[in-house]
């Protein structure tokens, strides 16, 4: 019998599927690979070049180090490269500028950039600080109002007007920020918003602020009187530019410091797990939103120096929507959101006033648009396609590969480790190879010896399923000595224990062994 079962299988020789695999293979070999468009810098040293914003741990460009595959050579590229597209886009508008004849272009770039600034710091009072504020109108409205008023009776100067609405925006901001440490979400808001509605009434029936003349006009500008009008634009355009670049520095400072770091260590609902680790999450919000209010009044007096006044308009219902547009729009928590929404929102309401109300129905229309496609405005696009992109290719690939197959030429392109082409493939071929060993023989050979000398095709099935990645590997476990065996998997992670296959439990150690071998051999056959 043992004879029998020694010479029951006929021999094969391996090299047979070697030879025809190329006629039978799948998929064609191709060069495989990316290529990268961006230009990669020679690494000086084991030191990558940083440069941080001014008292901050956050870098202007990130930098990675890496070495090429190739000439093993240590380089460095650039991982974030919103830093250079922000210098490139603001260069362009820079130099664009003079070459604009229309005055309604310059004058919508310049309220863009004023716009844009006060959402820059409105960001950081609804996204990194969490405070659902609407009030960031009333603290600009009331710095430039008390800044006109100022200048007009006291005769302050143009370059003091900025100064003085921090002030202002700093007492209206502490006022403000008082009910946050008791109000939260949607009822924070509603109080912001009636804010927002009495300084308007306050200012349209007072006096003192010009309810007879619809607003306080007279204060000093930093616009030359014997410029023409066109250079009067062109000058308020760059202020506005400069205005803005500065509130996205004031964006970057708070985020990269240890403040902005603490509240993205504590998101939004989970307070009391921040306060437990010792994070005195509440009182960092205040201060954003104080240091917001300060930069919000900034921009107030420089809204009074640049108009020459200030208007009730500042506190009307339609400007928070506006700005609610363009932060919806462009993606809320992000710089290039709050400024790519802007551009947008203004462009459309003030450069295209021949179509009337139309104008307002289409900004609503493409804030009600990206509300209901886009996960987090323009800017959450990106990631939103690669995770449908990444869907959609799952879905593709397994309707074409099988396992244990073959790499899909699109799995290669995406292979940092090339060597795994060539392996997956050699696997698949020995795979073939193997499946043809398998007969009743074979298996009946290992039930009668599971240890010890086997022939030549149970010998090569045995020596594939030793090598196995340890991961959800069977083996044998011991329940009660020399008594009860069971199956396991093997989890391949340090720590992590096995898991039970089953519940059969198998009473003599041979019998537990022709048990993995089995299944091992389906896993082969269904691979």
């Amino acid at each position: 019998m043992f004879d029998k079962v020694w010479k029951s299988a006929a021999w094969k020789n391996p090299q047979d599927v070697w030879s025809s695999a190329g006629a039978r293979s799948k998929a064609a070999l191709h060069p495989v690979g990316r290529l990268r468009w961006y230009y990669k810098w020679p690494a000086h040293s084991s030191n990558l070049w940083r440069l941080r914003y001014p008292f901050t741990r956050r870098n202007v460009l990130r930098l990675r180090g890496v070495y090429n595959p190739k000439s093993l050579r240590a380089e460095k590229t650039i991982v974030d490269r919103r830093p250079v597209y922000w210098v490139l886009g603001l260069a362009a508008l820079a130099a664009i500028a003079p070459f604009v004849e229309s005055s309604t272009l310059l004058a919508a770039g310049a309220i863009f950039g004023i716009y844009a600034a006060i959402n820059l710091c409105w960001m950081l009072i609804v996204g990194t600080a969490g405070i659902f504020s609407l009030a960031s109108p009333a603290v600009v409205g009331a710095a430039a109002y008390g800044s006109a008023y100022l200048s007009i009776h006291y005769g302050l100067p143009w370059w003091a007007l900025p100064f003085v609405g921090s002030g202002f925006g700093l007492i209206f901001g502490t006022l403000i920020a008082l009910p946050a440490t008791r109000l939260d979400g949607f009822y924070y808001a509603l109080l912001t918003l009636g804010i927002n509605e009495l300084c308007r009434v306050y200012v349209v029936q007072s006096k003192l602020f010009g309810s007879a003349t619809g607003g306080l006009y007279g204060a000093d500008s930093y616009f030359p009187e014997s410029w023409s009008e066109n250079h009067q634009l062109l000058l308020g355009f760059y202020a506005c530019m400069l205005l803005m670049i500065g509130a996205l520095f004031l964006y970057r400072f708070v985020n990269g410091t240890r403040l902005g770091r603490i509240l993205r260590a504590a998101p939004e609902k989970k307070e009391a797990f921040a306060e437990a680790t010792g994070i005195n999450y509440r009182a960092a919000r205040i201060r954003v939103f104080i240091i917001s209010s300060i930069a919000l009044g900034f921009i107030g007096g420089f809204y009074a120096a640049h108009f020459r006044g200030a208007s009730p308009s500042l506190f009307s219902f339609d400007v928070v929507l506006l700005m609610l547009a363009m932060i919806v729009i462009g993606g809320l928590g992000r710089a290039e959101g709050a400024v790519v929404g802007t551009l947008i929102v203004i462009f459309l309401e003030k450069y295209f006033l021949e179509w009337g109300p139309m104008r307002l129905i289409l900004i609503g229309f493409i804030m009600m648009m990206t509300v209901l496609f886009l996960r987090n405005g323009l800017f959450g696009t990106k990631l939103q396609f690669r995770a449908w992109r990444n869907k959609k290719k799952s879905e593709f690939r397994s309707t074409r590969s099988e396992k244990g197959g073959e790499m899909l030429p699109e799995e290669a392109t995406e292979t940092a480790d090339k060597d795994q082409i060539y392996f997956r493939r050699f696997d698949k071929m020995q795979r073939d190879y193997l499946k043809g060993l398998i007969d009743d023989d074979v298996i009946e050979e290992h039930r009668r010896r599971p240890l010890g000398q086997h022939s030549e095709q149970l010998e090569r099935l045995l020596v594939y399923f030793r090598r196995a990645g340890q991961v959800d590997k069977y083996a044998i476990t011991m329940t009660k000595p020399f008594k009860e065996y069971r199956i396991v998997a093997l989890s391949g992670q340090r720590g992590v224990a096995p898991r039970l296959v089953d519940d059969k439990i198998y009473t003599s150690e041979n019998e537990a062994y022709h048990a993995v071998f089995l299944r091992r051999v389906q896993d082969l056959l269904e691979s």
